[in-house]
């Protein structure tokens, strides 16, 4: 992939992809972007339920298939760290079964970044052969899939 020529800070694919910049910040942008998904996801909650929630991971997927190829494409490169709106997608989806726990809210964020840097199958197979946008973006949706359903196996032993 050749580099053609980064994208402003405001062009929309980067304010999408990087999440507004958060996935700019230092040293661990895939935790930025997910913690950055947090406050917006409870707004979400808040506005319209769980639902809402769903709804909003499915557009920010669909969204960010294109912000997220279209940011790596000006970068030349296949899945630049900068880009974070999969975590934000993988972040809402994790919150989904337990949208309605703000204090669950740590349980699922703490399984999605552990599911999303460990990648176990088939989140690992699919980061590794499947490129451009649906590449950066779908491994965090498996991830989210695993955190969703770990936080939701700790709540049922915590709670009696």
């Amino acid at each position: 992939m050749s580099a053609a020529r980064p994208l402003s800070f405001w062009h929309p694919a980067s304010l999408i992809a990087t999440w507004f910049g958060s996935g700019l910040l230092p040293r661990i942008p895939g935790t930025w972007g997910s913690l950055a998904a947090i406050p917006v996801a409870i707004l979400i909650v808040a506005l319209g339920g769980r639902w809402a929630l769903l709804g909003a991971a499915a557009a920010a997927f669909l969204v960010g298939l294109w912000a997220s190829a279209r940011y790596a494409e000006s970068l030349g490169t296949e899945d630049p760290s900068k880009v974070v709106i999969d975590e934000v997608a993988g972040m809402w989806l994790a919150l989904v079964p337990v949208a309605l726990d703000l204090p669950a809210y740590a349980i699922a964020f703490l399984f999605f970044r552990f599911f999303d840097i460990v990648k176990v199958w088939p989140a690992n197979l699919l980061d590794r052969r499947v490129k451009g946008g649906f590449g950066i973006m779908i491994d965090d949706i498996v991830a989210a899939v695993y955190a969703g359903a770990a936080t939701l196996a700790v709540l049922k032993v915590l709670q009696p």
